[in-house]
C-alpha cells in the first residue's frame, strides 16, 4: 500500500524561486505577517505531518470503507471525523481565509501547496474543505453583511462545512434548466426541489452544513437569467449564532462511483415536508454570477486535484521500481538481476511522471501567485493585469491538469506491471480517484470551450498574445545561457510557443464558432503543455543560476537537486513539448473531419 511524503523542497523550490514569494510577501495585506522562506518552511513542515501522520493512512481504507445512508443519514469512513477534528484544530481550513473572519488571511500561494498536501494525501477527504472553501468565498464577496457575521467565522474555522449544490438530474451541465423552486416567504424563500452530485452533501463530522443553492423565484425569467443564488442551513441558525430546528434539507441517496468512495456525493432533497428555509445571497436572477464565484475557486483546485493525485501515483511507481527486481541490464545475460529502475523504458515512464508533475506544480503555484497580486496590489491595473491572467489559466489549470492527472495516475500503473492492476498495491485506487477530476466543476470540454470561445474573445485574444509575449522572453533568455541544457530547453520552447501562437491566431480568425469547438480541446492542451514548459524552463535557468553562482543557493540547497531540475526540464522539452507541435496541426485542420459524419453514421 502506497505512503505519501509530501515533496516540500521541490515546493518551496517553485514557491520562492518560480512563483515569486518575495513579490507576494511584499504586499501590504501581508505586511504584518512575515511571510518569507522560514514561514513558508514552518506551514509545509508542518501540513506534511498532518498529511502523511493523519490523512494518508485513512486513504486505502476510506476507498474500502466508502459511506454509509441510514435514518440517521450519511455516516463517512472510520476515522475521518477524528482527521477533520484534528485538521480544524490546526487551523488549516482557514489558512487562507481573511482574518476578518477569523482566518490566518496567508496568502494563496501558500494555502496552494497545503492543497495539493491535502488531496495527495487523501482526496476523497479533501473534497469537504475544498467545498466549504468555495462557499466561504461566495458569501465572502456577495453576502450582506449579517450573513458574513452569522455563517463566516464557524465555516472559516470549519466547525461547519459549506457544499454547492448546483446539478439536477434533468439538467446536467445545464444550468439553464434548473427546475428548484425558491417561493418567497416574509424575509426568506420557502425552496423546494432535488440536487444531484452533492459533494460532502451530508455527514456528521460538524454540527451544521451550509447549503449554497441555485433556484428560481416565481417570477423569474426563463434560462440563466432567472437563476438566484440562496443559503439554505442544514440546522437553521439563530440571530445569536446558537442552531435552531432541523431545516428541510436531506439527503435520500448516495452515488456509488468509480472512485472517491470515502466522499459522500450525494442526492439532496429540499422541501420535501413544508420546504427548506432560505436566504437570498445577493440580488434575484443574479445567481450564475454568483455561481462563478464557486465555481472558479473549485476549478483551481480540481487542477490542483490533478497534480496531486499524480504526485503520489508518482511516489509509488518511483519506490516500486527500486525496490522490484526483475531482469538484467540489456545485453547482460549473466550475474545479478538488478531493481526495475534500470531498464530504459521504466525510467521514461517516470521521467514523464516526475516532468509532468513538476510542469503542473509550476502552473498552478504561478497562477496562486497572481490570484494573490489581482487581489491585494495597491495598483488597480496591477491587479486587473493580474486577473486577466488568473482568468485565462484557470481553465488550463482545471482541464489540462486535471486530463494530465490521469495520465500520469495510469503510468503508475503502469510502471508497476501487473501488480499495478492489483488493487491492494494502491496504484488502482490513484488512477479510479482521478478520472473524477476531467468531468466535475466543468469538464475538458466546458473548460476548453470557456478558453476558446471566451476567453479569447473577451479581449481579442490580449491576456493569451501578453502571456505570449512572456514566453518568447524567457525563450531569449535561455538563448543567452550556455550549456547544452538550456540549448535543448530553447529549442523545445521556441516550437511550442510558436504552435501556441499560430493556433491562437486561428482560432481568432475562424468565424465558424462548431470548428472552433471542435478543436477547443486540442487547443486548452497544447496551452497546458506549452504554459507547463514555460514554467520548466524557468526552472531550469534559476537552478542553472544558482549552480554557476553558488552564492545564490539557499541555506541547506542540494546540487544535486538542481541538476535534476536541468535534467526533468530538458526532458519534458525534448519529449513532451514535440506534443505542441501535432496539436497545432490538428487545430489547424479545423473540424470538418469531426463534424462531417450524419448521426446515423455513428
Amino acid at each position: 500500500m502506497t505512503a505519501y511524503t509530501a515533496p516540500t523542497r521541490d515546493m518551496q523550490f517553485v514557491i520562492n524561486d518560480l512563483a515569486g514569494m518575495a513579490e507576494v510577501a511584499a504586499l501590504p495585506a501581508f505586511a504584518e505577517q512575515d511571510v518569507g522562506p522560514e514561514l513558508v518552511e514552518a506551514v509545509l513542515e508542518e501540513a506534511a505531518k498532518l498529511a502523511s501522520e493523519v490523512l494518508a493512512p485513512l486513504n486505502h481504507s476510506g476507498d474500502v470503507q466508502g459511506v454509509k445512508i441510514g435514518p440517521q443519514g450519511v455516516i463517512p469512513a472510520d476515522g475521518f471525523a477524528r482527521a477533520y477534528r484534528k485538521f480544524v484544530e490546526g487551523g488549516w481550513n482557514g489558512i487562507g481565509c481573511s482574518t476578518e473572519h477569523g482566518g490566518q488571511g496567508l496568502p494563496e500561494l501558500i494555502n496552494t501547496a497545503t492543497q495539493e498536501m491535502w488531496n495527495s494525501a487523501n482526496m476523497s477527504f479533501a473534497l469537504c474543505p475544498l467545498l466549504n472553501a468555495g462557499a466561504i468565498e461566495a458569501i465572502s464577496r456577495v453576502g450582506s453583511e449579517q450573513q458574513k457575521a452569522l455563517y463566516l467565522p464557524k465555516m472559516v474555522s470549519g466547525e461547519w462545512t459549506g457544499t454547492m449544490n448546483l446539478t439536477e438530474s434533468q439538467a446536467g451541465s445545464d444550468l439553464s434548466a434548473v427546475r428548484t423552486r425558491a417561493v418567497p416567504e416574509n424575509d426568506h424563500y420557502r425552496i423546494f426541489g432535488q440536487k444531484i452530485f452533492i459533494t460532502w452533501g451530508e455527514h456528521d463530522m460538524t454540527e451544521n452544513t451550509i447549503h449554497l443553492v441555485l433556484a428560481r423565484t416565481p417570477d423569474a425569467p426563463e434560462g440563466v437569467r432567472g437563476i438566484s443564488l440562496f443559503i439554505v442551513p442544514k440546522f437553521l441558525v439563530n440571530p445569536d449564532g446558537s442552531l435552531g430546528a432541523r431545516n428541510d434539507v436531506h439527503a435520500v441517496s448516495v452515488e456509488h462511483k468509480m472512485g472517491i468512495h470515502a466522499s459522500p456525493t450525494c442526492v439532496m432533497a429540499f422541501g420535501d415536508q413544508d420546504g427548506a428555509i432560505g436566504y437570498l445571497v445577493g440580488q434575484e436572477n443574479k445567481g450564475l454570477a454568483y455561481m462563478f464565484i464557486m465555481m472558479n475557486e473549485a476549478r483551481f483546485k480540481v487542477g490542483l486535484q490533478g497534480l496531486a493525485i499524480g504526485e503520489r501515483a508518482y511516489q509509488a511507481a518511483r519506490e516500486y521500481a527500486k525496490d522490484r527486481v526483475q531482469g538484467r541490464p540489456i545485453g547482460v545475460k549473466s550475474g545479478d538481476r538488478v531493481t526495475i529502475i534500470h531498464h530504459p523504458d521504466v525510467r521514461r515512464m517516470l521521467m514523464t511522471m516526475k516532468a509532468l508533475n513538476e510542469a503542473m506544480r509550476g502552473l498552478a503555484y504561478v497562477v496562486a501567485m497572481n490570484m494573490d497580486l489581482a487581489r491585494h496590489h495597491p495598483d488597480p491595473a496591477t491587479r486587473q493585469r493580474h486577473q486577466a491572467r488568473v482568468d485565462l489559466l484557470i481553465p488550463v489549470v482545471k482541464g489540462w491538469s486535471s486530463e494530465i492527472g490521469i495520465e500520469v495516475a495510469s503510468l503508475g500503473v503502469q510502471a508497476h506491471g501487473g501488480m499495478g492492476y492489483i488493487e491492494e498495491t494502491g496504484t488502482c485506487q490513484h488512477l479510479r480517484d482521478s478520472r473524477i477530476t476531467t468531468i466535475y466543476e466543468g469538464t475538458t470540454g466546458i473548460q476548453a470551450a470557456d478558453l476558446a470561445g471566451r476567453k479569447l474573445n473577451m479581449d481579442q485574444g490580449a491576456a493569451m498574445r501578453a502571456l505570449i509575449a512572456e514566453i518568447e522572453a524567457t525563450v531569449e533568455e535561455l538563448g543567452r545561457g550556455v550549456g547544452d541544457d538550456l540549448a535543448a530547453i530553447r529549442a523545445g520552447l521556441a516550437e511550442g510557443v510558436q504552435a501556441l501562437a499560430e493556433a491562437t491566431d486561428w482560432i481568432l480568425g475562424t468565424s465558424d464558432a462548431d470548428h472552433v469547438m471542435a478543436v477547443s480541446v486540442d487547443y486548452l492542451m497544447l496551452a497546458g503543455f506549452v504554459c507547463g514548459g514555460w514554467q520548466m524552463a524557468r526552472a531550469a535557468l534559476v537552478a542553472q543560476g544558482k549552480l554557476v553562482d553558488h552564492n545564490k543557493l539557499m541555506v541547506g540547497e542540494d546540487p544535486l537537486f538542481l541538476e535534476a531540475k536541468l535534467i526533468t526540464a530538458r526532458f519534458y522539452a525534448e519529449h513532451i513539448l514535440p506534443k505542441a507541435g501535432a496539436l497545432r496541426a490538428s487545430i489547424k485542420n479545423g473540424g470538418i473531419s469531426i463534424l462531417a459524419l450524419t448521426e446515423e453514421q455513428f
